[in-house]
């Protein structure tokens, strides 16, 4: 075992133990590589810092069962790209933060010659995952996302209501964010907030 390894590990049983001291010798050591991994995720500072305090907290309030953790280095960034995740997640149902987000992300993108074609990647990918989608569902989907019409147009259109619309959009959404994030993680979640949970 490495020196930094067994390092953690006793600093794991301590901390297992409520040693606060401990904790605290834990998050000088990890504090900034969490903090600069989530920032390159979420591209906000204040909110990469929000989150690496939650780390820290799901870390303390899970300190019973740390000492059994043998890779505890990816322990904390697997805790730290799922609470990323959850942030995207939350963010998609407010257009708002969605598009700040959305803006903040292409900003360094626009500096690599291949963004524009990780961007056609990704339409591609989102492409797909409509296309799989029931005709009924894909038709309503593409109608509101589409042709831009609102839940009641769609409804005249088709002679249904507006309920059936609502509904079937969001089952829409959930298959094709299942299906993004499932081919493409974080990129998904990215092209889900451009495109897709936009409400009308």
């Amino acid at each position: 075992m490495g020196y930094k390894l067994e390092q953690d590990y006793l600093l794991q049983n301590e901390v297992s133990q409520g040693n606060e001291q401990a904790f605290a010798i834990l998050f000088d050591r990890y504090h900034q590589r969490l903090f600069h991994f989530i920032v390159n995720l979420v591209k906000s500072r204040e909110v990469a810092e929000e989150l690496v305090m939650d780390v820290f907290l799901k870390l303390w309030l899970s300190r019973d069962m740390i000492s059994t953790i043998e890779n505890f280095d990816g322990f904390l960034f697997k805790i730290a790209y799922n609470k990323s995740i959850d942030f995207f997640r939350a963010a998609a149902k407010d257009k708002t933060v969605a598009d700040i987000i959305w803006e903040r992300i292409q900003i360094p993108a626009q500096s690599y010659a291949d963004a524009p074609l990780l961007m056609q990647e990704y339409e591609t990918k989102l492409r797909e995952a409509i296309d799989l989608l029931p005709p009924k569902r894909r038709q309503v989907f593409d109608m509101s996302r589409e042709d831009g019409l609102s839940h009641n147009e769609i409804a005249d259109t088709l002679g249904i209501s507006k309920n059936t619309v609502a509904n079937t959009i969001v089952e829409a959404k959930q298959f094709i964010k299942s299906y993004l994030e499932k081919h493409y993680g974080l990129a998904g979640l990215v092209v889900l907030l451009a495109y897709l949970l936009k409400e009308k």
